[in-house]
């Protein structure tokens, strides 16, 4: 098959799916890639880095749609980009779905077989990881007085208090931005709906962290002794309530920081909407907002190559065994399959966006076969399926 590793042209986005080590590997199995040129400048990975791997180098996108079985990047395909696939043709991104209902309608359009990446991450994404510890220091540099913050340092100094800290989620991204403050001094608290995992949390650190439920009530009860928040809750798309509203901004001392890595739409901050990194704040009721969607985006070559290297097992998958095979061995893969020639197959954006969908193993034919288990990617669940 012929691969086809794309420049991504999402504002701020300088990462890439595949360095030239991943090149090497895709190969070295007997397939072809091309890599789109520049795709990996930003990142630190030069055309000529791909073209000593083995990679072909071609000049557009529009080639590599013509010209490529499978293309890959790392966020989501805009309208326009969908317009240029084919029925029958590999994409993988992270499209994040249940979000964009227009690019579901233009993949659907295509005819194309879209994976969403962000579904396939058996043991969590590098992503995830990134965003959690560089969106803590961009959450740091927003206390900045001269950022606009009210100037506290995280660990504080002789005769001045350091920074106390909300998180609110305890998955990937919560552990990596506590991974983070907690190393610098911050006092920091955790809150969660899992019972486990705050347990786990407190045994990990011994105890010199605090730990609550996660609810509305607990965090307003904390707010007003908080100097910076960081959300790391995946909030279910169908859900119209809020963690923190508003008019909850209030109780927290003018100059505080709140950082929205999640980043949902809509999501669990009332306040929240994207931002990117060439203007990443704004203030909502005296409260510094920092909500750069693409957070790891900064730290280009150290998440390619841990993205890179995680995605590898995945294409190499879809490669060698096609699309079917793939998705029979690993459920996490199945999972993240998001469209099949013209069907919808993701459970998740049927539901938010009222579409009928299929289970990937009913329209792959591999439902009666050894299936890898997976748990269901989100709580959402929807059963309008299509009427065949």
């Amino acid at each position: 098959m012929i691969f086809g590793i794309l420049k991504d042209i999402k504002e701020g986005e300088y990462r890439v799916i595949c360095t030239p080590m991943e090149v090497k590997s895709i190969v070295a199995a007997g397939h072809t890639v091309w890599a789109q040129h520049d795709c990996g400048k930003m990142a630190g990975f030069p055309d000529e880095a791909y073209a000593a791997a083995g990679a072909r180098i071609v000049d557009t996108a529009e080639e590599m749609y013509a010209g490529c079985d499978m293309v890959a990047k790392v966020k989501e395909f805009t309208t326009q980009e969908c317009a240029q696939m084919r029925k029958g043709q590999i994409i993988l991104g992270c499209i994040h779905p249940a979000a964009h209902p227009e690019e579901v309608d233009a993949l659907l359009e295509s005819g194309c077989i879209a994976f969403t990446a962000e579904d396939s991450h058996r043991y969590g994404s590098p992503n995830c990881e990134a965003a959690g510890k560089q969106g803590a220091l961009f959450g740091l540099e927003s206390m900045l007085t001269i950022n606009g913050g009210k100037g506290k340092y995280v660990g504080g100094f002789a005769g001045a208090p350091g920074m106390n800290v909300l998180i609110l989620g305890g998955g990937t991204v919560g552990q990596a931005a506590l991974q983070v403050l907690y190393a610098l001094g911050a006092r920091c608290t955790v809150m969660d709906i899992n019972v486990g995992i705050l347990r786990t949390l407190m045994n990990q650190y011994k105890g010199e962290i605090d730990t609550m439920f996660c609810n509305k009530e607990t965090i307003a009860s904390v707010l007003p002794q908080t100097d910076m928040v960081l959300n790391c809750v995946k909030w279910p798309k169908e859900r119209k309530d809020f963690l923190i509203d508003k008019e909850m901004l209030k109780l927290m001392e003018p100059g505080s920081v709140l950082v929205d890595i999640s980043n949902d739409d809509p999501g669990a901050i009332e306040s929240s909407h994207e931002t990117h990194h060439d203007n990443p704040r704004y203030v909502v009721n005296g409260v510094v907002h920092y909500c750069v969607s693409n957070i790891p985006g900064a730290v280009a070559n150290s998440t390619s190559v841990a993205y890179a290297a995680e995605m590898l097992p995945f294409i190499l998958s879809i490669l060698n065994d096609g699309v079917a095979g793939c998705c029979a061995k690993d459920g996490y893969y199945r999972r993240s399959l998001t469209t099949y020639e013209g069907y919808l197959t993701h459970e998740e954006t049927s539901a938010i966006q009222h579409k009928p969908w299929i289970r990937p193993e009913d329209i792959l034919g591999i439902a009666g076969g050894h299936l890898d288990p997976a748990p269901a990617a989100t709580v959402t669940h929807s059963d309008l399926f299509y009427q065949r």
